[in-house]
């Protein structure tokens, strides 16, 4: 049995470890259980808030039509170069159209040989083939495959460039990128932690077994969050991220387990005590921390947005199977293999320095830094603040379309739709709402619009539908934009603050504007509403925590203050990178107008989570040396040296695990991935090894105030006992 001076968590450790078999038969079944769930996983395209006016307006829509608008494709037929070749030209229509209303889930199709004229460019040489069909846009878009299937074959087989955008294409495109950056995200950060590790840890056993726990973590998350999904809509994304922070933070929680039993190990204990010991304290230190990032995680659930809820919930279900994971599969594994964690050395980079002899890049750093601790300060903090300047000029917004790479078929097609034809893809609505939509004033106001809107050139024509109780009118028209440009958003602000207000002055009825650009606008307004409060949620729970662990004022106003300004430092850099187009060439980045509206907040939970967990980390070993010897300046260069090589280390694995994200094609997730993957940088670097030190030796002892009328909070222990007594089998080897 464990000694009685061992935590919980140490007990913990203590009994999986010696029951170490029934521990991983247990995480077997779970496994097993997730499995069998995971196979009832149940996502959508969902996303925004339902409230808004855009949103209003969409179900008023469907409740008084008693349908959703139809999934549509816009089939591009271009002309070779030279003389146009007509007869070519309509053959090749009349083929696509004839067999395109031939699947059943069409609907009408349309085209120019059909008379409708603006649906053939004046030269001629371009022509859109309209195809409507019978499924609403936020059904299952898979029983339309046939469509582009035809569309595929036309343009390879008809002698004519044959493209096309729409809801179906869009969507298949999407879900194939998002599959393509899961499956290039997963196997960079996977193979650059085994690297990584590789060479934080010098021994192949000890740098597989934290890939292994990250892996449990996160089969046994898609399990919890497949369950979940059944009574709750969830986003199609939700398992990306999920697995994106799922590898980061389990690595980095068995990567400091792991570490501490060796420590320990080294220091002469048995294996057992060496376990209980590294439960007592890392383990005790990675449940607090994984408390942290829940509660910086659970600010995206306050969002009334599906998407922030959906992140939220799979975020911060993977971080407690992570926890879970650290706290028993680990310590049975550590249980069963003692030394022969160390198997497979690596030759030089399995020598290993003690956290007491210094030296090395960090202690040269460290010697600077606590040498010259206010010049520190300032330099550390005016690069931060340097970098956080270009968030003055953040624009938020959906990218839509337009965030589709260029050399891509379906962004080819739409740019092409949208500057030759008068009519856009996109379309608005203008909603009307009264008991009587006949009467003479409203029809006189719906005209004054109607007039308002074909005069406006970026608008095309309109079309009229009165609902059947006569107490709705929908006028849809479309624009020539996509959903997030600066045209598009600068006309729907156009209708809804001049164009709507003008007509329907002192007419008794209700106009609510909706439509896609509309559905932007109102989500970047909600998130300007909602981050603030998020914000200041997080930051006090976050400095409650910190107070009570650290029983310290200083401490955990210093931690909101510095992790501020690596969250700040993020959204410049993403600004400067993707909106600003420095360097995006160079890391192969798309450069965009907007920047993705929920990118913020989510940056901010993540980035806001990750962050805490390095300054426990760090924390926790100068506390504990500051509670042994009451010398701050030695704390923290003994915190410093004892915690360098981990921190960097797991620094690493998560700037990989974001950094292969970043790279797939699709830029909300470059932009997602590159923002985590520099903060982490600042923050593994700057801020945990330059400004927290230096502010620390600046302080000195005023690090620890804590005020007497503040003794009634509770006493708790992030590091626990620095040794625990020699459990009752002081006959295991270690081996």
């Amino acid at each position: 049995m464990s000694s009685p001076s061992a935590s919980f968590t140490g007990r913990v450790a203590g009994w999986t470890a010696r029951h170490a078999w029934i521990t991983i038969a247990a995480w077997v079944l779970v496994l097993g259980g997730a499995y069998l769930l995971s196979g009832n996983l149940s996502v959508s395209s969902a996303g925004g808030v339902e409230t808004t006016d855009a949103r209003r307006a969409s179900a008023l829509i469907e409740e008084a039509t008693g349908e959703d608008q139809r999934a549509e494709e816009y089939v591009l037929v271009e002309s070779n170069p030279g003389p146009i070749n007509e007869e070519l030209l309509a053959s090749v229509v009349s083929s696509i159209v004839t067999e395109m209303r031939a699947i059943p889930v069409v609907g009408s199709v349309t085209s120019y040989l059909d008379g409708a004229e603006t649906l053939r460019t004046p030269d001629g040489r371009m022509t859109i083939i309209q195809v409507t069909t019978t499924l609403s846009i936020d059904d299952d878009l898979d029983p339309a495959d046939p469509i582009l299937d035809v569309i595929e074959q036309a343009n390879l087989n008809s002698g004519l460039r044959v493209t096309t955008i729409g809801n179906m294409s869009v969507t298949r495109l999407f879900g194939e990128m998002a599959d393509e950056t899961f499956k290039k995200g997963e196997m960079i950060g996977i193979i650059a932690a085994l690297i990584i590790m590789l060479a934080v840890f010098g021994a192949v056993v000890a740098a597989i077994i934290p890939i292994l726990v990250a892996i449990v973590a996160i089969f046994t998350a898609v399990g919890i969050i497949a369950a979940i999904s059944m009574a709750k809509e969830l986003n199609e994304f939700t398992v990306i991220v999920t697995t994106m922070v799922g590898l980061a933070v389990g690595i980095d929680y068995t990567l400091f387990i792991v570490q501490r039993f060796r420590e320990e190990r080294e220091n002469g204990l048995e294996r057992y005590d060496a376990i209980i010991m590294a439960g007592s304290t890392a383990s005790r230190t990675v449940l607090f921390s994984g408390c942290a990032v829940a509660i910086a995680l659970a600010g995206m659930l306050i969002m009334p947005d599906i998407l922030f809820k959906s992140f939220g919930i799979g975020t911060m279900v993977v971080v407690v199977t992570a926890v879970a994971a650290a706290l028993t599969l680990l310590p049975a594994v550590l249980g069963l293999l003692g030394d022969r964690v160390n198997w497979l050395t690596i030759p030089i980079i399995g020598r290993r320095r003690s956290a007491e002899s210094g030296g090395g890049f960090w202690g040269a750093i460290t010697g600077v830094v606590t040498a010259h601790p206010a010049i520190s300060v300032m330099i550390t903090a005016a690069i931060l603040i340097g970098l956080t300047l270009p968030v003055t000029t953040l624009n938020l917004g959906s990218g839509g379309i337009s965030m589709l790479p260029h050399d891509t078929d379906e962004r080819h097609a739409f740019d092409i739709v949208i500057s030759k034809f008068s009519d856009g893809i996109i379309t608005a609505d203008v909603v009307v709402l009264a008991p009587d939509i006949g009467t003479a004033a409203i029809q006189e106001a719906i005209g004054k619009l109607s007039a308002s809107i074909e005069s406006d050139d970026f608008f095309g024509t309109t079309e009229s539908l009165t609902g059947p109780n006569g107490d709705l009118m929908d006028i849809r028209f479309s624009i020539s934009g996509d959903i997030s440009s600066a045209e598009s958003i600068a006309a729907i602000q156009r209708l809804r603050e001049d164009y709507v207000p003008a007509a329907f002055a002192n007419v008794d009825a209700e106009v609510l504007v909706g439509g896609a650009t509309a559905e932007v606008i109102d989500s970047v307004a909600i998130v300007k509403q909602y981050v603030p409060i998020i914000m200041a949620a997080v930051l006090a729970a976050s400095f409650i925590l910190l107070l009570i662990a650290f029983r310290s004022i200083v401490v955990p106003l210093k931690a909101v203050v510095m992790n501020l300004l690596s969250v700040g430092a993020a959204y410049g850099m993403v600004v400067l990178v993707f909106q600003k187009g420095v360097g995006s060439t160079l890391f192969g980045f798309q450069e965009v107008p907007v920047i993705e509206s929920w990118i913020p907040l989510f940056l901010f939970a993540i980035l806001f989570g990750l962050s805490m967990d390095y300054h426990v980390f760090l924390l926790s070993r100068i506390k504990e040396r500051y509670d042994q010897t009451g010398d701050n300046s030695g704390s923290v260069v003994y915190g410093l040296h004892s915690t360098a090589s981990i921190i960097t280390g797991a620094a690493l694995i998560m700037v990989a695990v974001f950094g292969g994200f970043a790279l797939g094609p699709l830029s909300m997730f470059q932009q997602m991935g590159f923002g985590l993957a520099v903060a982490v940088i600042l923050d593994a670097t700057i801020v945990r090894m330059v400004l927290v030190p230096a502010s620390m030796e600046l302080l000195g002892d005023k690090n620890w105030y804590f005020p007497n009328w503040l003794e009634w909070l509770p006493k708790i222990s992030i590091e626990g006992a620095r040794r625990a007594e020699p459990a009752m089998s002081a006959s295991d080897d270690g081996n």
